[in-house]
């Protein structure tokens, strides 16, 4: 589409878009709406030789390509809802504690240094061996043990938890 056809395909547009605008708004709410308004309008473009030449066809031309866009992101919403589904489906309690369960454990970590409280959480958080997680830390198996055995002293210290 070239000069005039661009020139109807414009004013189209500039015509219908209130009008678009709110019928998206009412389904799919404001947010969303400005990004189906677009989409609308760039298949438009895509099919702009498709327009037809009297302008309330050219508007019902429009709803109807808003329609489809409508319906592909309602598509889109439903698999998003599905997966997000089975992946909770997949995670267990455990990922997912009591958001008070565990909270003077994570308090006494959080007051530990910053490396010995990765090392901690790498290790029993994240299931990673004392060897694992060195290696992701990038220091050596040695060092990962000195700093784990501290982390546990000052984790001890920290819960009152007196050893035999």
């Amino acid at each position: 589409m070239t000069g005039r056809g661009d020139a109807r395909l414009t004013a189209a547009l500039t015509a219908a878009s209130p009008d678009l605008l709110a019928y998206l708004q009412r389904r799919v709410g404001v947010d969303d709406a400005p990004d189906l308004l677009g989409e609308t309008m760039v298949v438009a473009w895509r099919r702009a030789s498709d327009l037809p030449g009297d302008p309330e066809r050219a508007r019902m031309w429009l709803f109807g390509i808003a329609r489809k866009t409508l319906l592909n992101h309602a598509r889109g919403e439903r698999r998003r809802w599905a997966l997000a589904d089975r992946i909770r489906s997949h995670t267990t309690d455990a990922a997912a504690p009591a958001a008070d369960e565990g909270a003077e454990v994570r308090d006494a970590l959080d007051r530990l240094d910053a490396d010995l409280a990765e090392l901690v959480r790498l290790v029993h958080w994240e299931r990673l061996s004392l060897v694992q997680a060195a290696e992701l830390l990038g220091i050596p198996d040695s060092t990962a043990r000195t700093r784990y055995a501290r982390a546990k002293d000052q984790l001890r210290a920290a819960l009152g938890v007196r050893t035999a």
